[in-house]
């Protein structure tokens, strides 16, 4: 996978309007998977697109 499969907390926050931590959350929760890099996470688009696809409402 190439570094542009992947989101930074940040990032996806903004494409969600929801704040960073909110974010956090979700990866803790087991919400929308992550991989820990360091101190931070990336997210894979992929991850981010069935999230959105989940929780979206009819």
């Amino acid at each position: 996978m190439e570094n542009n499969d992947f989101l930074t907390v940040e990032q996806v926050a903004k494409i969600l309007q929801v704040h960073w931590q909110t974010i956090l959350n979700y990866i803790k929760n087991g919400k929308l998977k992550a991989v820990k890099l360091g101190k931070g996470y990336r997210i894979p688009k992929k991850s981010l697109d069935q999230f959105i696809k989940k929780n979206q409402t009819p």
